[in-house]
């Protein structure tokens, strides 16, 4: 699937890091370090634009790495661009742990999954169709 993509950051473009990974690693973009406090967030630019395909969505979702060595993930997981928006991509981090985490230039921060969607049409009822499960959610069916 070919996306076009404008690249006003000073690095590379978003790469697959294996044969078989899903999301492309995308870099801070930032004129110098970034210092995130315990349960502080920021905007971290890209300096990439995107042209997504009709019927595609971008997902931005955290690096596990980030994630279980800092404790730095993506707040609004996964994050959604949508086809029509042209404005830079930007990630929403939020530091999680006890400690500060000092983010470089060039960093790789988040991953970029392309995902195919659909357009929900509602049809509006009185009564849905019955299952097993029913109403039942939110660990209804317990712990183990």
């Amino acid at each position: 699937m070919i996306v076009k993509v404008i690249n006003r950051s000073a690095f590379e473009l978003p790469k697959y890091e294996s044969e078989f990974a899903a999301g492309l690693d995308v870099r801070a973009n930032t004129d110098g370090p970034i210092t995130l406090k315990p349960l502080e967030r920021a905007m971290v630019p890209t300096g990439l634009f995107v042209e997504i395909p009709e019927g595609y969505e971008i997902q931005v979702r955290p690096r596990s790495g980030l994630a279980a060595k800092y404790g730095l993930t993506v707040l609004n997981s996964p994050g959604t661009i949508d086809a029509d928006y042209r404005g830079e991509i930007k990630v929403i981090l939020a530091n999680i742990s006890s400690e500060e985490f000092v983010l470089n230039p060039g960093e790789r921060i988040a991953q970029l999954v392309l995902a195919r969607h659909e357009r929900a049409e509602w049809l509006e009822t009185e009564q849905l169709t019955d299952t097993a499960r029913g109403a039942g959610g939110f660990g209804h069916t317990g712990r183990s």
